[in-house]
């Protein structure tokens, strides 16, 4: 059996279990929060599975192929963080709201015109994060095709694929594959660092590269402070409340499930991240001149395994890419349809509300495959998707869940500001374009707030 026959078998199966799922997703809520009824299991491993996308296992193994491990090397332990602060500061506020997404907060705390606003930002990161994973599936077809089959064809392939098992099952089928792929992905990752070890010169020779002070070194080469702090800010500010994330939160059935979900999310990302990197470095001397630094892991696993162990490899890549481009895919589509069309076209039947969902689901498919072509690399997509817009809405969310200043105009303010210094920042060639967007939001919140006077009402 060929390693693309073997990927295209588990494919198949993945879309037939998401379609058997899918079978009891009735309403919008089912849809978009598997009926808030997720329990510890389900949500763990849902949420360590939609964190630990392309970006964990592609692009961090390339960037230590390319540049070695540093305290730059924000992947996988900013995200980490990110889960642990999570399930710290904010997964209890956010599941006692009982918000339907992350934009509801808006509605509840600022009215309806804060909240489309708001959405409007929200949904351009989760259909960037959706580009990325799209990218490293088609890198995962074109390995196991020996790349007779084309970039861009399988990019095409990834693209069809991924939107239509995403359309049909949503946050509940995505729950229950996640446990599937969540365990795939860590044996997966275990048997390319294994067989990868004779290779090496064994387990002594992987401990050398790993202590060697050209490879591993706690200031990165060329980068000041500020760029490192940026890169750190970004995975914990840009992502503590990506709507990927609330999501996952806002669905669990308890508000301890919520948050001891997160701990443990937190602990799984950082522990099976930490593969990718381990390959990553040992992988030029095993396969040294690389020209696509982010291929390492695939090139690797496709070089130095049978058929049948690369087919799990691959299966452990597609899952996790799979588990993450299903909830970025869904969370766009539910913000636009709960937030935007339903309430605007004034829709009440759940039928109509769940097929608005899943042709969003669609819509965002497109726009992603159409990203996934343009970009130059899978890091710098989710770079992207972490940070544009983040600072307002990081800002705007905190002050609405644990403070009752500032009313509409300030948090309208604050969204605008925040989306508008990022981006002139980032093309104006800033090295810091996040923190330098979080601090102008910080200050028209303070300033909108002070000026508005009486502390607005928090709504329940």
């Amino acid at each position: 059996m060929t390693p693309l026959i073997a990927v295209t078998i588990y494919m198949v199966a993945q879309f037939a279990l998401g379609v058997w799922v899918s079978r009891k997703v009735k309403s919008e809520s089912d849809f978009l929060l598997a009926g808030r009824n997720l329990g510890y299991v389900l949500v763990t491993f849902s949420t360590f599975a939609t964190w630990f996308g392309a970006e964990t296992v592609v692009g961090a193994a390339g960037r230590a192929y390319e540049d070695g491990v540093s305290i730059g090397s924000a992947e996988p332990f900013g995200y980490g963080l990110c889960l642990l602060i999570m399930g710290l500061v904010f997964a209890a506020p956010l599941w006692k709201r009982q918000l339907t997404t992350l934009a509801d907060l808006y509605r509840q705390r600022f009215g309806v015109a804060t909240e489309r606003l708001a959405a409007a930002i929200l949904i351009p990161g989760s259909v960037i994060w959706a580009a990325a994973q799209i990218r490293a599936f088609g890198h995962v077809l074109n390995t196991s095709s020996s790349s007779a089959m084309s970039a861009e064809l399988s990019i095409v392939i990834a693209a069809g694929f991924t939107i239509l098992y995403s359309a049909f099952g949503g946050t509940l089928a995505d729950a229950v594959t996640d446990l599937l792929q969540g365990g795939l992905l860590v044996i997966g990752l275990v048997i390319v660092l294994v067989a990868l070890l004779p290779h090496m010169g064994g387990v002594d020779e992987m401990v050398r590269v790993v202590q060697d002070p050209e490879r591993v070194h706690f200031i990165p080469h060329g980068e000041n402070a500020w760029t490192v702090i940026e890169r750190w800010a970004i995975p914990i500010g840009g992502s503590v409340l990506a709507t990927e994330l609330v999501g996952r939160v806002i669905a669990a059935k308890s508000v301890n499930v919520a948050r001891r979900s997160s701990y443990v999310a937190a602990f799984m990302y950082v522990t099976v991240g930490s593969i990718p990197l381990i390959i990553g470095l040992m992988g030029p001397k095993v396969m040294p001149n690389l020209a696509n630094a982010e291929q390492v892991l695939p090139e690797l696993a496709f070089t130095i395994l049978p058929p049948i162990l690369y087919a799990v490899f691959a299966g452990a890549l597609i899952s996790a890419i799979l588990s993450t481009v299903n909830s970025t895919l869904i969370v766009a589509s539910g913000i636009l349809s709960h937030n935007i069309l339903v309430p605007v076209l004034n829709i009440t039947d759940e039928r109509r509300k769940l097929l608005m969902a899943r042709a969003g689901v669609m819509l965002f498919g497109v726009i992603a495959y159409l990203l996934a072509r343009r970009a130059e690399g899978i890091l710098e997509l989710v770079e992207q998707a972490s940070a544009v817009g983040s600072a307002g809405t990081l800002v705007t969310a905190v002050f609405a869940l644990f403070t009752p200043w500032g009313g509409a105009r300030t948090a309208i303010a604050t969204l605008l500001v925040g989306l508008v210094s990022y981006s002139v920042a980032a093309f104006g060639g800033s090295e810091t374009p996040f923190l330098l967007a979080v601090g102008a939001s910080l200050l028209t919140y303070i300033a909108g707030a002070t000026l508005e006077g009486k502390p607005a009402v928090v709504s329940a």
